[in-house]
């Protein structure tokens, strides 16, 4: 087994050799400058949100991630890392968000629409109540 020794010129230290070599692979892009704690959060709040969102709960957690998305999206901005999951926990936060504003007024609206229904001796009378508020017979 042979070993193979890389020459450095010797106007050229290791670390600016380094970034030359780095640079010549990946023209065009920068290589990340930082961390971005705030996107993983983010994106798992908003993915909680949008499951829980159909029980109310998803609306809070919606809120907290699509805040703290628009804060890993500024991160990612200045970092060039975890753009994408800010965008996830942005856009689904805010599916999160909109789905249980639905969810809570199609409730208000079912809730006033079957008010007359709510004490009956059996389950059976008020299916027969709610389907009677419905079809107006």
């Amino acid at each position: 087994m042979s070993t193979q020794r890389t020459e450095i010129p010797p106007h050229h230290t290791a670390s600016s050799w380094a970034v030359d070599s780095l640079d010549s692979h990946h023209r065009g892009t920068r290589p990340p400058s930082g961390r971005n704690g705030l996107a993983r959060p983010a994106m798992v709040l908003g993915v909680i949100a949008l499951s829980t969102s159909i029980v109310f709960i998803g609306g809070p957690l919606g809120v907290i991630g699509l805040i703290l998305g628009i804060a890993a999206l500024a991160t990612a901005k200045r970092t060039g890392v975890g753009r994408s999951k800010a965008i996830t926990a942005v856009v689904t936060s805010a599916i999160a968000i909109v789905v249980s504003v639905l969810v809570a007024v199609f409730t208000v609206w079912y809730a006033n629409k079957t008010q007359g229904c709510y004490q009956p001796d059996s389950f059976h009378e008020y299916k027969q109540c709610v389907r009677q508020q419905f079809t107006g017979s």
